[in-house]
């Protein structure tokens, strides 16, 4: 098909989640044509991401949703390591990063949330095409342009759009990363983990308890993070009995009774299992297709990185394509949106995601007591403090990735 002088649209988004649509209102602010297509028939309201590191919030403070977000969420001062029962820990506070960030604290919030605040943005705008029920189906490109064939799902009915450029955002199980051939190299974790949340006021039981809180425990390790009305609860299983097994109500019940015993049952909201990834593709572009969030990188959740870095990618890519459709730069732009962002996912979000499992999967009490003692070392000392979160917080990754040229 050739290009032509007016394109359907200057950029096709394929998915419509938090990076997808955060994307797609950069982009739209503009005035740059977008059409998205999404799979799934509305927003994903289900159980995924919920920590917004600092430098995502100032970044959402520029397009004025980051405050709509905050009020959305619960403010997180600091976060902890913990042993369980004993209650040591070491409490990292964020407070040190003020000069650094608008935004010294972590936010819970689910992740569903800023996909609906950008929905509600991109409608009330009216100048972006999101497209639900219709997922991406062929890719094929030229010099001038790439054309985007995409399939209704209640129709099966097919249809071509045509962009100067196709932006693959569509998650771990991207096609587009697929259609256009990037290996995803990297490994996938032996375990599986289970996500569970509840209502029940872990607070009032766990004394210190913060709302985002690693644990150690007696042969194992859980995560606490609290969400506004519930806590989400990230059980790691036991490695001699069957995952199925472990899903049964009964054993989601006695893992929670390790974590705070009592009388009653749980009242479980919502369950499920998953693997954990870190892989990564070689180059987030393949000529006038790029790629950005979970289409280009995986990491362990450890630490709440992927949907930061995602929506990171995002703001990154937005400068470019603008600097590309307004003419003030050639095709090395977008190398250069893969040298600043890839590094930071594999040397920054995705080794420092392995070392975080690694801490937390570690067995020994000794050796546990070992890194509790190195990590209050750290965190009685502001300067150290200050330096470790610029790197856990996400903010060298980005001053990093913001030095290339």
């Amino acid at each position: 098909m050739p290009y032509r002088p007016n394109p359907e649209c200057e950029v096709a988004i394929a998915g419509a989640g938090p990076v997808g649509l955060t994307l797609a209102y950069l982009l739209s602010l503009q005035g740059i044509s977008v059409v998205v297509v999404e799979r799934a028939a509305g927003l994903t309201e289900d159980l995924r991401a919920s920590t917004f590191h600092p430098p995502t919030l100032d970044m959402l403070d520029t397009i004025g949703l980051g405050g709509n977000l905050v009020s959305e969420g619960l403010i997180c001062p600091d976060w902890q390591i913990r042993l369980h029962p004993s209650g040591e820990r070491a409490v990292f506070d964020l407070s040190v990063l003020a000069a650094d960030t608008a935004h010294p604290y972590r936010l819970q919030c689910e992740q569903w949330k800023l996909s609906r605040l950008l929905m509600s943005q991109l409608t009330r705008q009216g100048t972006v095409d999101v497209r639900f029920g219709t997922a991406a189906a062929g890719i094929t490109q030229d010099d001038l342009g790439v054309s985007l064939e995409v399939e209704t799902g209640e129709t099966g009915e097919r249809e071509t759009i045509r962009a100067r450029f196709v932006i693959g955002a569509d998650g771990a199980r991207s096609f587009v990363r697929e259609a256009v051939g990037l290996d995803f190299t990297g490994r996938t974790y032996p375990e599986t983990t289970l996500l569970v949340t509840t209502t029940f006021p872990f607070e009032d039981h766990l004394e210190g308890l913060s709302n985002v809180s690693y644990c150690w425990r007696a042969g194992g390790n859980f995560s606490l993070l609290k969400v506004p009305g519930r806590w989400r609860i990230s059980v790691y299983p036991r490695e001699d009995a069957p995952i199925e097994d472990q899903m049964q109500d009964d054993a989601i019940e006695a893992a929670l009774q390790v974590i705070v015993a009592r009388p009653d049952r749980y009242d479980v909201l919502e369950k499920r299992p998953y693997r954990v990834h870190q892989r990564i593709v070689p180059d987030y572009r393949a000529g006038r297709v790029v790629l950005a969030g979970d289409a280009a990188h995986l990491n362990n959740p450890s630490g709440g990185m992927g949907l930061n870095g995602g929506i990171h990618d995002a703001f990154e890519l937005s400068a470019a394509l603008q600097d590309m459709l307004r003419g003030t730069a050639g095709p090395g732009r977008l190398d250069l949106y893969t040298r600043r962002r890839r590094p930071v996912a594999s040397e920054q979000i995705l080794m420092q995601a392995d070392r975080n499992r690694a801490r937390m999967r570690e067995r020994d009490p000794a050796k546990r007591r070992e890194i509790l003692a190195g990590l209050q070392e750290i965190t009685a000392d502001r300067e150290k403090l200050r330096d470790y979160l610029l790197r856990s917080s996400m903010i060298e990754g980005l001053r990093m990735a913001a030095r290339v040229a």
